[in-house]
């Protein structure tokens, strides 16, 4: 740096100038600061000009020296009269980087160059997978407006929206083989725990008239009149995905259960584990192909279909433990507003044949809060009765109108019948004899307290389900061809994988909405083409978190390419 004086006249002032160098390489000058007008500077020097021009190159010569020893600290010019490029994209995320880092953990390179071996395209696969991973988690939507939505990454798309749809194809086609690969190469992040395997099934729609292919009408559970695709999915002890499949709409979902399974026990090395699941997934032959080789079961039953004799032995009040105890009670003596007994979860055991275990709990707080469901259900059907109009019941067994009791009157001298409502006191008598009430049917002799615990588990497999159904925003489906269809749930599952394992290494200290609002609010401000970057996000505990444990950061006050580049090279390493 130097001083100048510049201006005309008796309009003159001294500036200390900075060289640089433009984007093209050559040399050039700018005012860098102003040291005041020429006239009051020589005032101030009794005229000596010498005298004064020497103090501005002393000025000049210390800001040198500051820029030169000042670490870590720069100097921006920016013009206010000057507009940014247009189309020019300025803001970009790198919350992105974090789920890099997992991708490349998953070795997700390595699988995509042995599928390239049996395909022949021209399109980086990987990058593309990658990219519709990264996209499903931070901002879900369709495969266009996705791939829109990388352009915003640091280091956007180098393929084509062409390119993409093809490659649909080529990742439902591999679909197995992809599972399998993560499966074992997920093993080197978290170890997985294949002790219990977890299994439910839930479904998709498809905003379409006519049924078609695996796209076809069933028992939809969000009673949906659309045609709709069943997906099963396993699940690992810790609420990893495991494996997952697609079936027709139509199919019954016991009967998807063998396949899949199969596969894993194949493919996986999986042979000796519980199988657990709920009541719909647990009919005679699922609970007898869970008994070879050393496998076993524990899966919810339904104390309402069961036989009446049955059902009488397992409702009766006496001969239950509480945990720890081998003495009978009989829980109609309970004092339960005591709040040791109200939180405490009562079974008992009921040989059912064939090397199987019927245990039934009664827990007084969930009493309580079934209660308190069905009395708020019980209100909203007293207004059903008292407002006019028809009480038609939906197929839905917490629909309200399940209260509403029909009698047909024909009042004297009318031909033609009228219908009372009233509430079902009979229906709500029957259902409140099951209130603290559920059971579990199993093959494992053990201890019964350990076999409710693992039960007690299968609320994960719904949590990601609901993970893929809300945040991911699986549905509705945007494609059609069946093949892209399973490409689209192929990524949402890796998706859901990926969002798993990242939440394991934050030692599941945040939530599912924190995580995710996080990563997705993580942009970075290009400043220009030479200059860098600059943060434009909160940095908070779980950034700071993020940033420890993956090993870079971008949260510093200033980044220059240099420094952005090489943190995208340690998010692949």
């Amino acid at each position: 740096m130097y001083a100048a004086v510049t201006g005309t006249g008796k309009n003159k002032s001294v500036y200390i100038i900075q060289s640089y160098r433009k984007e093209n390489g050559r040399t050039s000058s700018r005012v860098y600061r102003k040291l005041g007008r020429l006239d009051a500077l020589l005032e101030e020097y009794h005229g000596d000009k010498d005298k004064m021009m020497a103090w501005a190159n002393a000025e000049a010569a210390k800001e040198t020296q500051a820029c030169r020893t000042q670490s870590g600290k720069i100097a921006l010019f920016l013009s206010q009269s000057a507009c940014i490029p247009k189309e020019e994209q300025r803001s970009f995320n790198v919350g992105y980087l974090f789920l890099q880092h997992l991708c490349t953990e998953l070795r997700l390179d390595a699988i995509c160059r042995k599928i390239k071996r049996r395909h022949q395209y021209n399109y980086n696969l990987s990058a593309i997978l990658a990219d519709l991973i990264f996209a499903r988690i931070l901002s879900p939507a369709s495969k266009r407006s996705s791939y829109e939505f990388c352009k915003t990454l640091l280091e956007p798309p180098r393929y084509t929206l062409q390119n993409l749809y093809r490659a649909l194809s080529v990742i439902a086609e591999e679909s197995d083989f992809i599972q399998e690969e993560l499966y074992r190469n997920s093993n080197f992040i978290h170890p997985r725990n294949r002790t219990v395997l977890y299994y439910d099934c839930t479904n998709y729609y498809f905003e379409i008239e006519e049924a078609e292919g695996m796209k076809q009408y069933g028992k939809s559970k969000e009673h949906r009149p659309n045609p709709i695709i069943t997906m099963g999915l396993f699940m690992d002890a810790d609420g990893i995905p495991l494996s997952f499949d697609m079936y027709p709409g139509n199919q019954n979902e016991q009967t998807t259960l063998k396949p899949l399974e199969t596969k894993i026990i194949r493919d996986f090395g999986c042979s000796r584990f519980i199988y657990c699941s709920d009541a719909g997934l647990g009919s005679k032959a699922n609970r007898r192909f869970n008994s070879l080789n050393g496998r076993q079961y524990v899966i919810t039953h339904s104390l309402k279909k069961m036989k009446q004799e049955d059902r009488d032995v397992a409702l009766d009040s006496r001969h239950f433990r509480a945990p720890g105890s081998r003495n009978f009670i009989n829980i109609s003596t309970l004092d339960e507003s005591d709040k040791q007994v109200f939180n405490t979860i009562f079974y008992k055991e009921i040989p059912m044949g064939e090397d199987e275990t019927l245990i039934v709990t009664y827990s007084p707080k969930y009493k309580a809060y079934q209660r308190t469901i069905r009395q708020a259900q019980i209100q909203r059907a007293q207004k059903l009765i008292d407002s006019p109009g028809k009480k038609t019941r939906r197929n839905n067994p917490n629909d309200p109108a399940r209260f509403i009791e029909k009698t047909a009157v024909c009042p004297t001298g009318e031909i033609a019948k009228k219908y009372v409502y009233s509430l079902d006191e009979k229906r709500i008598q029957e259902e409140s004899k099951y209130d603290g009430f559920y059971a579990v049917i199993t093959n494992i002799i053990g201890n019964p307290e350990e076999i409710l615990k693992i039960n007690r588990r299968r609320w994960e497999i719904e949590e990601n389900f609901r993970i893929m159904k809300s945040e991911f925003e699986a549905r509705p489906v945007f494609v059609r061809r069946e093949d892209r269809i399973k490409a689209h749930f192929l990524t949402c599952y890796m998706s859901l994988l990926v969002y798993r394992l990242l939440e394991k290494k934050l030692n599941e200290k945040y939530t599912c909405n924190q995580i995710l609002k996080t990563l997705s609010c993580m942009t970075i401000t290009r400043l220009s083409k030479t200059n860098g970057y600059v943060p434009a996000y909160k940095r908070t505990a779980l950034t700071d978190e993020l940033h420890e444990l993956f090993g870079f950061r971008t949260d510093y006050e200033f980044m220059t390419q240099a420094a952005m580049r090489a943190t995208i090279k340690n998010s692949k390493k």
